[in-house]
């Protein structure tokens, strides 16, 4: 009776912590992107790293509402979207595979802007604003290719009227789940680490030789920050993407735990910036009190903040 009533709450909560995910996450994502549209941050000539932060808070409310969504729908409703109908199958059978893709594929670009910000003495072209807009459009049209192939050729009836999300010409699942595995997880990790690295050793070069008070970089703040978010993209995506690649369907209640975690660390750049970000929490605190505290400091982002990891 005992082990019926704990697997009885267990399920319960697996059930219902994605549900509380998506409204969590969907209201501190709308609020960070709200903060970085605020007068602190409009100047994105001077910090065009803004229109990162900004793209990836979207992109990281888009990846609530696919398996997340799912694994709460079909504990509760007892369906999934993504085989509801041909239309919701083809849209969230792209989104869950597009969004994680894209949003692993910008942090990995704000290291590479974070990096060539503190290595190179001279602004390079990928630290202007109108290239980091061709970059994010770039980023964006490429995975939508990538995965074009959902919306055109997967779902099916089957002769028993059920709806399969595979595509009548070849297996997509769980084919595309170890692609996702190598694009979503390991490369941008990879790159993640390697440019996180290189900001460290410069960061550390420039405080060994003073430079770092010229430049107002906050050493301790930026290495911390740094090793924070890397690590967070690596213990809480990879075992969900592993265990969900090589996972019976339907995945058992564990693959759906693994999946709940790799979602929490899509809610987590609220706080995050809030931590780790002085203007950020200085916007927030006078948009809260209304404006009360006039007091500004100019945002440095090129010094204070990362973005890397704040990374179906």
């Amino acid at each position: 009776m005992s082990n019926s009533t704990s697997t009885a709450s267990d399920s319960l909560v697996v059930a219902y912590y994605p549900f509380t995910l998506v409204i969590v996450g969907t209201s501190l994502n709308i609020l960070t992107f709200v903060v970085l549209c605020r007068s602190t941050f409009r100047d994105t000539k001077k910090q065009p790293i803004i229109h990162y932060m900004r793209t990836i808070a979207i992109f990281d409310i888009l990846m609530l509402y696919g398996w997340n969504l799912d694994h709460y729908l079909q504990a509760v409703h007892g369906y999934v979207l993504l085989t509801y109908t041909i239309a919701t199958c083809k849209i969230f059978g792209f989104l869950n595979y597009f969004a994680c893709q894209s949003s692993a594929w910008l942090r990995v670009f704000i290291c590479l802007d974070r990096y060539l910000s503190i290595s190179r003495l001279h602004r390079t072209w990928f630290s202007r604003e109108k290239s980091v807009l061709i970059i994010i459009a770039s980023v964006i049209s490429i995975l939508t290719l990538f995965n074009l192939h959902f919306l055109i050729f997967t779902c099916y009836y089957r002769p028993s009227g059920r709806i399969s999300p595979n595509s009548p010409l070849y297996i997509i699942y769980p084919l595309w789940d170890y692609v996702n595995l190598g694009v979503y997880n390991f490369a941008p990790f990879i790159l993640m680490v390697t440019l996180n690295s290189g900001v460290i050793y410069h960061l550390y070069r420039r405080h060994q030789t003073q430079l770092i008070q010229q430049s107002r970089i906050n050493h301790r703040a930026i290495s911390i920050t740094l090793v924070i978010t890397t690590c967070l993209f690596l213990i809480m995506t990879v075992p969900a993407n592993i265990a969900s690649a090589f996972s019976d369907i339907p995945p058992p209640i564990s693959v759906k735990i693994l999946d709940s975690f790799l979602y929490t660390y899509h809610i987590l750049s609220f706080p995050l910036y809030f931590l780790t970000f002085k203007e950020f929490r200085q916007e927030c605190i006078m948009m809260f009190t209304c404006g009360k505290n006039q007091h500004r400091v100019r945002p440095t982002l090129t010094a204070t903040h990362t973005g890397a990891g704040i990374t179906k």
